[in-house]
């Protein structure tokens, strides 16, 4: 799959205060992570045993919304405010590790769940890496 973050990225016209080519990989991880986490929600409610797995369902659909979120928030540039991006990826960061870890415990039996895990566990790296280059 060709992504469109990092060419849309460098047609951006002002300077961006952010390495561009970390902040479209976080991006691409962020909305990995958000499809990734709807799937596994939907496929945990098509599951037989759906009510153990209420608490992944929720985890995934609160992190999906998260990563969708801060992909749109930082895609975005005109009056930057590092303040805000610093949360949202603070924010993103814990919610992809809940989530990474609610799915972790359920991936022997639901392979979605593990893929979803390892979706959340890149994600919370991306994030903790841009972060990290903001200081």
């Amino acid at each position: 799959m060709t992504s469109t973050t990092m060419p849309m990225l460098d047609t951006y016209p002002q300077s961006i205060n952010l390495d561009r080519r970390r902040l479209a990989a976080t991006i691409d991880a962020l909305i990995a992570c958000s499809e990734a986490c709807t799937a596994c929600a939907d496929a945990c409610l098509s599951e037989g045993m759906v009510a153990e797995l209420t608490k992944c369902i929720r985890t995934n659909m609160d992190c999906a919304d998260i990563c969708a979120t801060t992909a749109r928030v930082l895609s975005r540039h005109t009056g930057y405010d590092a303040n805000i991006s610093r949360t949202l990826l603070d924010a993103c960061a814990m919610a992809c590790k809940s989530c990474g870890d609610e799915c972790a415990s359920h991936a022997e039996a639901h392979e979605h769940c593990r893929i979803c895990a390892e979706s959340c566990r890149a994600c919370e790296q991306a994030c903790r890496d841009l972060l990290a280059s903001m200081s």
